[in-house]
């Protein structure tokens, strides 16, 4: 059974008018020449551009080598019927068009059928010619609503493009900023004769605020430092480069904690006073809102006295060797928090077989989990360093990080971790 259409005598006057604006190609699908005819000259009058097919199979043909913006297919057709053509038509992988089937079924499960397969509206037989401006023009709105939604997909996609190139671009700038960053702690680990360091520099992502170091003196004293820098990322980690410059291991003219005296003798300041000259240059040459936490000691290995300051920095820890535990320091403001600051220091005394290490807040700040307000503190590194006192140097600090993840729950701590590990044996006879 085929579609009919009501004559112009029947239309109503407003029937007549020109086309709507927007989508104008129309593919008719009908096994009757003589329904194609009638729709197609009524579809023209309207003003759209139409095109004719005998059957679904010819009519999935054309789809496949032309867009269509609407599609009338009769329902009942020999061969591919009017849901299995809009089954194949829906399966194309070209641009969207809107499906009408002609049909003089009105049963809910026909219709539920032709929904199942793609189908947008349904036009009953007799056709009315109100009634199919009236959908047609439905059929566009949705059209159009759709390719300006594919269109804003498109230019987000090519944004997303461009977002991802940039993106990749900062990873391979982040990932090389590791690299330099990881460079300016040059050796991990020294054996001093009197003592072995063992430094450790963990970033929570591609670069951190924490920096780790030594320097060497004229004499038989080291310096040794743990600093953290406020917040985190590519600011904090250029701040922490910027200091290791002033507490280089490889220039002494350019160290700030060193003095020369005579020829190619220079002698280590009083840790107050170089922490006291690092706050000064917070706020005479650098331009940044950033503090940091430091803590500096001067070790003689001859003597095993060791000089202090901690300024906003963790307590650092002396493992006796005994097995006692002393956490030193006065706890200073952070440096570069407030101008005209005057540190102190403190001394103490380091005997063979006794352990120092200095860390940033990633260790007894590390929560016991993402979501966990609980964190390791003072008394969790004491049962850390107990439970792995048989170990030292570089496999300490690794196994430090290791039960630092676990007891986080992740590989991925939440913030940066370093320290410096110094085992004193004793000056050698």
């Amino acid at each position: 059974m085929t579609p009919s259409l009501k004559t112009d005598a029947e239309m109503p006057a407003d029937a007549e008018e020109g086309a709507p604006d927007g989508v104008t190609r129309i593919l008719v699908v009908d096994d009757s020449r003589m329904q194609r005819k009638i729709l197609t000259a009524t579809l023209k009058q309207m003003g759209y551009q139409v095109a004719e097919a005998e059957s679904g199979e010819a009519a999935l043909d054309m789809c496949q080598s032309e867009p269509y913006d609407l599609i009338l297919s009769d329902w009942m057709m020999p061969g591919m019927d009017g849901p299995s053509f809009c089954r194949a038509f829906r399966e194309l992988e070209d641009r969207y068009g809107y499906f009408i089937l002609l049909t003089s079924k009105s049963e809910r499960s026909d219709i539920a059928k032709g929904l199942e397969v793609g189908a947008d509206d349904f036009i009953t037989k007799p056709v009315n010619a109100v009634e199919l401006r009236a959908r047609l023009g439905a059929g566009e709105r949705i059209v159009k609503m759709q390719r300006e939604l594919s269109e804003a997909n498109k230019q987000i996609s090519v944004a997303f493009q461009r977002i991802q190139a940039l993106y990749d671009a900062i990873d391979a700038d982040l990932a090389e900023g590791k690299r330099l960053q990881q460079s300016l702690v040059r050796e991990r680990y020294r054996d001093l004769g009197a003592a072995e360091m063992s430094l450790l520099l963990r970033s929570a992502g591609h670069v951190g605020g924490d920096l780790v170091g030594f320097f060497p003196t004229s004499g038989s004293q080291i310096g040794l430092y743990s600093l953290d820098v406020s917040g985190h990322g590519i600011t904090s980690a250029l701040l922490t480069a910027r200091l290791a410059g002033y507490l280089s291991s490889s220039s002494k003219e350019q160290n700030i904690a060193l003095e020369r005296t005579a020829g190619d003798w220079f002698r280590v300041l009083p840790t107050d006073q170089i922490v006291e000259t690092l706050n000064n240059l917070m706020f005479k040459d650098i331009d940044t809102e950033h503090y940091f936490t430091i803590c500096l000691a001067i070790l003689d290995l001859k003597t095993g006295m060791v000089e202090m300051t901690q300024a906003g920095h963790p307590h650092p820890v002396v493992r006796r060797a005994n097995g006692d535990m002393e956490f030193l320091g006065d706890g200073d403001l952070p440096v570069g928090l407030m101008p005209n600051v005057t540190y102190n220091s403190v001394t103490f005394q380091l005997h063979p077989g006794d352990r120092f290490l200095m860390f940033s807040d990633g260790v007894t700040e590390c929560p016991a989990g993402p979501e966990a307000s609980e964190m390791l503190e003072e008394e969790g590194l004491e049962k850390l360093l107990k439970r792995n006192e048989d170990l030292g140097g570089p496999a300490l600090l690794e196994a430090m990080v290791w039960d630092l993840t676990q007891y986080y729950g992740s590989e991925d701590l939440p913030d940066d971790v370093s320290a410096v590990l110094l085992d004193y044996k004793g000056p050698e006879l």
